[in-house]
């Protein structure tokens, strides 16, 4: 089972409190060791969490620049623990733009897990949608250009193939904290035929009880998957 999460919530409940943004920050990057360490009890297969999309760059400096050290402190506190626990993690999204040492640390991150065969943990930084899309689309278009792929051979599967979750299954639930109704850009192409929930928490309050209830919520849904017929 592939959980997409989107995160939500977090200036918010900070701001609610009267504390600053930031504080939010914090305890939500905490709830995400949590989470993650109880996945796998939970039936879940692969989580991709929405870290950091391509508009928060749009955000206050500080902010971001907070979030960053957030990252590297994530990245560095749990890399061992990761590892032990048989986690696999990748990273979707162009990291392009974000500071070398937080690439390395990505790199070093998925790198050392990338043969660990328990939980897959997708960690989305620096993505959006429409820009994986695009990024696709300019590899694909490369091979055409270069003659070692036909464009009356694209399907689907080519797509498929040049997203960042290439060789994954799609999410079948999306879930985002803080009661937003819209996926802000997040697993747009793969997320076809996800079913959707909007928990009215907030991402510092989602706890594994709350998880667990979205998840026994979800198996009582029936997927069509476009079949009307579908029982």
């Amino acid at each position: 089972m592939h959980v997409g999460i989107i995160m939500d919530g977090n200036g918010r409940w900070a701001t609610s409190r009267g504390l600053a943004r930031l504080v939010g920050h914090k305890r939500g990057a905490s709830r995400v060791k949590d989470i993650v360490k109880n996945s796998p009890n939970l039936g879940v297969t692969t989580l991709t969490l929405y870290a950091f999309s391509t508009e928060n760059w749009k955000r206050a400096a500080h902010e971001v620049e907070g979030l960053m050290k957030l990252f590297r402190g994530y990245m560095q506190n749990n890399l061992l623990e990761l590892h032990d626990k048989n986690v696999r993690v990748r990273f979707l999204g162009d990291a392009t733009p974000l500071a070398q040492d937080i690439r390395l640390q990505m790199e070093q991150l998925s790198g050392l897990t990338k043969d660990n065969t328990g939980l897959n943990l997708n960690i989305a930084i620096n993505y959006g949608g429409r820009d994986e899309i695009i990024r696709a689309t300019r590899s694909i278009a490369a091979k055409v250009l270069d003659g070692t792929l036909s464009v009356d051979a694209i399907t689907e599967g080519t797509i498929c193939d040049h997203m960042d979750t290439r060789e994954q299954a799609d999410p079948d639930l999306i879930i985002r904290t803080a009661g937003e109704l819209r996926l802000s850009n997040f697993m747009i192409w793969q997320s076809a035929y996800s079913e959707l929930m909007f928990p009215n928490v907030s991402w510092p309050d989602f706890t594994a009880e709350v998880y667990a209830e979205c998840l026994e919520e979800f198996a009582g849904r029936v997927r069509r998957f476009g079949n009307a017929d579908s029982n």
